[in-house]
């Protein structure tokens, strides 16, 4: 599992609604990708996007497999994030 956690700047929180949603509908439908996006409760802007993926070959295959247009829209996201930045975590089910 891959996850990305960051806080969105106010002033961006509806175009960051509008594009985290055609980034969902793209990476499901066109990637096929198993993700998702989380806001984190009482803590309004401060989101998680999680993918899960079946292997570490499918894991490793992530970033390579996004086409143009989900490359351009993530892009578009990253203006919505605030000073804080991202946070990146992966972790590996064992059991």
């Amino acid at each position: 599992m891959f996850s990305i956690s960051y806080a969105i700047k106010p002033e961006s929180r509806d175009r960051y609604l509008v594009l985290i949603k055609e980034v969902k509908e793209h990476l499901t439908t066109v990637g096929k990708h198993d993700y998702s996006v989380f806001e984190a409760k009482g803590r309004k802007n401060h989101f998680t996007e999680v993918f899960i993926a079946n292997s570490v070959e499918a894991f490793d295959a992530l970033e390579d497999n996004l086409d143009e247009k989900a490359q351009e829209l993530i892009s578009s996201l990253e203006s919505c994030v605030d000073e804080g930045g991202m946070r990146y975590n992966t972790v590996v089910e064992t059991v």
